[in-house]
């Protein structure tokens, strides 16, 4: 059994103009549905914060 996706939150709750967190990187309507997907659905989120938080600006690698 896989564990449980834990939400990516950091307390840092602010959308930016383009409606993605600044500190998740999830946009408002994944923030509003989290409770409610399913793990597998909550990986795919995941997957799109990945891409997101590489895209960014301020993005810096961890070696």
């Amino acid at each position: 059994m896989s564990q449980p996706v834990r939400s990516p939150c950091v307390s840092i709750c602010a959308l930016d103009e383009n409606d993605l967190c600044v500190g998740c990187y999830r946009t408002g309507q994944e923030i509003t549905v989290w409770g409610s997907l399913s793990d597998d659905e909550k990986r795919d989120v995941m997957k799109k914060v990945a891409e997101r938080e590489q895209s960014a600006a301020n993005f810096i690698p961890v070696p």
